[in-house]
């Protein structure tokens, strides 16, 4: 396994972690209180979409792809 590989596995655990906890807050409704201000549910909502995405693609890059136009011969 090369280093490219292993990054790209790296983020996409990380961008999954930071799902999760987007998906963890939205489902438990938590407030958060920045210098005083409630945020919104929905930043969570947009991120849980856009981080699970991110992990999808990232995790997807890593595997290891067959060749376009490649036919696995039948099994004898």
């Amino acid at each position: 396994m090369n280093s490219p590989v292993i990054a790209l596995r790296v983020a996409g655990a990380l961008f999954g972690l930071a799902c999760l906890g987007q998906l963890l807050r939205l489902l438990m409704q938590l407030e958060i209180v920045v210098a005083g201000h409630h945020v919104p549910l929905w930043p969570s909502g947009l991120a849980v979409v856009l981080a699970g995405a991110l992990c999808f693609w990232l995790l997807k890059l890593s595997m290891p792809h067959k060749p376009e136009g490649h036919v696995d011969a039948p099994a004898t």
